[in-house]
């Protein structure tokens, strides 16, 4: 991302950027907009300023340092690249580079300076004509290609590289506040300090803020934020996430508050505040959804428990004979079913077993109820006389709804 003399598009805040002991500190990048205000020191893989650009503190590049003309560093400037150092550029302490360093006319060194590579002092073009003439060498000797893979990299950054910390042009940064005229994006699992003053404020997840937001526009808070201050906005709405706590109050014209957020102050809304819920609601716990699934399936089993002592109940009742149920339904005859087989078994031919009404089957093609009726006959063989004088019927026999059976004879 080149740097431009118009301010750049937004206060940017990588993830994972803290504020260590008046440090700024990240793993990327550093990317200052010129005639900006960072009262930090600065620590970071590549460290590139504008022109008037002023640190409160000292700069720890891993990688390269360019400060462009008029830059002042109030303390040491520690290099692990290479540094450029534009005319009249000052520095409060030592410059130290290992590699090789680049300085122009009237620079302001109040203490030593070293470097393991070569030192050249002549006046060194400023970082935007730089570029531009490197392109333009680079497209006459027709390295169109490594023209493309440059502007590429000017423009964006490559996904295996840390996002950069990007502070635009005339904007303030320090403990108290963070000062700027454009928008601003925090990233996730930041820590910082100061208020944060932008045109409108996007705040990740995981981020602790000592300070209030205040922007003209909209303010979002993402989860588990946490906002040690007031939320503010002028002409725009705020929205805290899930988990968020803002430990002042807010002010805005709506406000959209999920159901788990906090607010430990006061909320003032010109228009609506919306409690947004989860649409399934709350998750449960591991612990307590095993709990439940317990619960539920001991109350299968019981319930299985006792439909199975309902059967065992309805089994061991005898069936009425006045709801139509039978013999072949219970599977064990009462005492008037007993009687009425044995008279009908006086009835039948004892030589070759058929039944005079035909009503006998072949084992093969009996029901379970024949075969029931056939063990019973067998259980009462002896009991009641099969073959031996006959006895006296009376007109319908032992129940007035038997079947009259002729004589045998």
């Amino acid at each position: 991302m080149p740097i431009r003399s118009d301010p750049l598009d937004e206060l940017t805040i990588p993830d994972g950027t803290t504020v260590e002991e008046h440090d700024l500190v990240t793993d990327g990048d550093v990317i200052v907009g010129g005639q900006s205000t960072v009262e930090f020191g600065v620590r970071g893989d590549d460290v590139m300023a504008g022109e008037r650009v002023t640190f409160g503190g000292h700069i720890e590049a891993e990688g390269d340092c360019r400060l462009d003309m008029w830059s002042e560093v109030a303390e040491d400037v520690l290099v692990g690249g290479d540094a450029y150092l534009g005319e009249r550029a000052q520095v409060g302490g030592e410059l130290k580079v290992a590699g090789n360093v680049d300085i122009g006319d009237d620079v302001d060194i109040q203490e030593s300076f070293e470097a393991s590579g070569h030192i050249v002092i002549r006046n060194p073009m400023p970082t935007v004509v730089f570029l531009v003439v490197y392109l333009s060498q680079l497209l006459r000797i027709g390295e169109e290609e490594a023209a493309e893979d440059l502007a590429s990299q000017l423009v964006e950054a490559d996904d295996a590289e840390d996002e950069p910390i990007v502070i635009p042009r005339g904007a303030r940064v320090s403990d108290d506040a963070w000062r700027v005229s454009t928008p601003a994006r925090i990233g996730d699992d930041c820590r910082l300090h100061g208020n944060i003053r932008a045109e409108t404020l996007t705040v990740g997840a995981d981020n602790t803020i000592f300070g209030s937001l205040r922007a003209r526009g909209d303010v979002v808070v993402g989860e588990e934020t946490e906002i040690k201050g007031d939320v503010t906005t002028r002409n725009g709405d705020v929205s805290v996430a899930r988990g968020a706590t803002v430990w002042g109050d807010i002010s805005a014209e709506d406000v959209e508050l999920h159901e788990h957020a906090i607010v430990e102050g006061k909320i003032r809304v010109s228009g609506e505040l919306t409690q947004v819920r989860d649409a399934l609601g709350p998750e449960r716990p591991d612990d307590e959804a095993e709990g439940d699934d317990a619960a539920d399936a001991e109350t299968t089993d019981d319930e299985t428990d006792e439909s199975d002592d309902e059967a065992a109940d309805t089994e061991d009742e005898p069936a009425d004979p006045d709801d139509g149920t039978t013999e072949a339904d219970t599977g064990e005859p009462d005492d008037e079913t007993a009687e009425v087989v044995a008279d009908e078994t006086a009835g039948t031919d004892a030589d070759d077993g058929e039944s005079v009404d035909g009503a006998g089957e072949s084992d093969d093609e009996a029901s379970p109820a024949v075969e029931s009726r056939d063990a019973v006959e067998a259980e009462l063989d002896g009991v009641v006389p099969m073959m031996g004088g006959r006895p006296d019927y009376s007109e319908n026999g032992h129940d007035e709804d038997a079947e009259v059976v002729p004589d045998a004879d």
